[in-house]
């Protein structure tokens, strides 16, 4: 470094520091340094342990899938390498040498249940192996079983797992859990998961969801016997639910809209308005992970508008507005917005080619960009008596359903429903009560896929 200085080449930047040069020479400070191993809380080597307290922070878990009970004298696993000396429970877990747990293990490993040690019995295979459950007696199917991390007082670490498997750490932390998904947690709460196929096609996202893409085509070209209705089936469904600009998959729970739809007040001028026009008040909420600290509610003027606001990722929540006399300004009103019961305030609202955009938004939303929330909206507007229908439409996956609508100071007469869900067990439960109103059900279990949706009628 000194004889490039002494040539006049400047190096703004420099780094030369791993994990182990980090804990052993603390006054060895450039700009940068290249954690690596550190950052998952493992130690470089057993001498650096005293330099640093560092807290793991990965961990490996499934699930127990099948137990059995075998005689005295049962050969387990492939080739038989273990015979059960006494009646043994053993415990089947979805996890292999495919996984990433390395084959070495075989006999030698151990996991976690209850708090207890569970020695792994057999050959790893590449999908699964077993674990003496015998002293584990209150252990059932679904439990949790964990090869690496904690579990109530028991650890396994990293290095105990290598020493088994006459590794190094490093090659542990990097194989385990090739296929299952990863949960990557932010002061303990989920803050993303990374999809279980993503981790198995590379190099690169692009050519990983090209060929997850190809074989999805191809599964319904297998399926159909037919390439042409395989592709047609594959591109309607992808449309439905990506959009055409192949938007991020928004999935959403608990939905519940309120329609509520009077006679307008008022007269004078106003009461030729009233005449032609009913006021009508929508509250609508549902849970989401959000992406952003900023969403738009739009109003279009015609479908090429509305085509437009769903193609915006930000835009939250759209309405046309059908009426030739109606100004999106003075007649579509955004009443409230809140998140987890938090009202979000108004930004800016202006006309602009798509029509009327009102924007939210709140430092406060940082904190939970890639959480589940709870988001409730609450619009103003009118309707042309001369359009005897209200629509609803679900753009989204949907689980669980409730749509009301209020009719009874709106003077309407024979009010039904026609509905069309498309999900795969969508039962809708359409009631009428005495108060003038139609309720809705989907089961909050059930999905409810996008294009689905309501269409109210009624008589004048």
């Amino acid at each position: 470094l000194a004889e490039l200085a002494r040539r006049g080449i400047s190096i703004p930047i420099r780094h030369m520091d791993n994990s182990g040069a980090i804990l052993n020479y603390p006054g060895l400070k450039l700009e940068m340094t290249r954690p690596g191993i550190m950052t998952y809380g493992i130690y470089p080597s057993n001498e650096t342990r005293d330099k640093a307290h560092l807290t793991p922070v990965m961990s490996f878990k499934t699930t127990i899938v099948l137990i059995k009970e075998f005689p005295a004298g049962y050969g387990i696993g492939y080739n038989r390498t273990y015979i059960t000396q006494e009646k043994t429970r053993v415990a089947t877990i979805p996890v292999g040498y495919g996984d990433g747990y390395p084959f070495l293990l075989s006999n030698r490993g151990e996991a976690l249940i209850r708090g207890r040690r569970a020695p792994v019995i057999g050959r790893v295979s590449m999908d699964m192996c077993t674990l003496d459950v015998t002293d584990i007696p209150d252990c059932v199917v679904g439990d949790e079983v964990v090869l690496l991390g904690r579990q109530g007082d028991e650890y396994i670490s990293a290095n105990e797992i290598a020493a088994r498997a006459q590794t190094i750490s490093y090659e542990i932390l990097c194989a385990l859990g090739k296929r299952a998904p990863r949960v990557f947690l932010q002061k303990g709460q989920t803050d993303a998961v990374e999809p279980r196929l993503r981790r198995i096609f590379i190099p690169g996202e692009e050519k990983s969801l090209a060929r997850i893409d190809s074989i999805i085509r191809q599964c319904f070209q297998t399926r159909t016997r037919s390439e042409e209705l395989g592709d047609a089936i594959y591109y309607e469904m992808f449309e439905t639910l990506f959009g055409k600009e192949d938007r991020q998959l928004e999935l959403r729970s608990s939905f519940r809209y309120d329609i509520s739809i009077a006679q307008m007040p008022g007269s004078g001028e106003q009461r030729k308005r009233a005449d032609a026009y009913f006021q009508l008040r929508t509250h609508v909420e549902y849970k989401k992970t959000i992406r952003s600290d900023v969403f738009m509610i739009g109003c279009a003027s015609d479908r090429a508008q509305l085509e437009a606001l769903i193609e915006d990722e930000h835009c939250e929540y759209r309405w046309i507005l059908g009426g030739d006399d109606l100004v999106v300004e003075r007649d579509f009103t955004v009443e409230k917005m809140r998140i987890d019961g938090e009202d979000i305030p108004i930004t800016r609202a202006a006309k602009t080619a798509r029509g009327y955009e009102v924007w939210c938004g709140s430092d406060k939303l940082k904190s939970k960009i890639n959480r589940e929330v709870k988001i409730e909206i609450e619009i103003l507007t009118k309707k042309a008596k001369s359009n005897r229908t209200f629509p609803v439409y679900l753009l989204y996956p949907t689980r669980g359903l409730e749509i009301n609508f209020h009719y009874g100071q709106a003077g309407l007469h024979n009010v039904r429903a026609e509905s069309f869900f498309a999900g795969r067990h969508p039962r809708a439960d359409i009631r009428a009560s005495r108060d003038q109103s139609i309720h809705i059900r989907i089961a909050p279990e059930e999905w409810v896929f996008p294009t689905s949706g309501v269409i109210f009628i009624w008589d004048v």
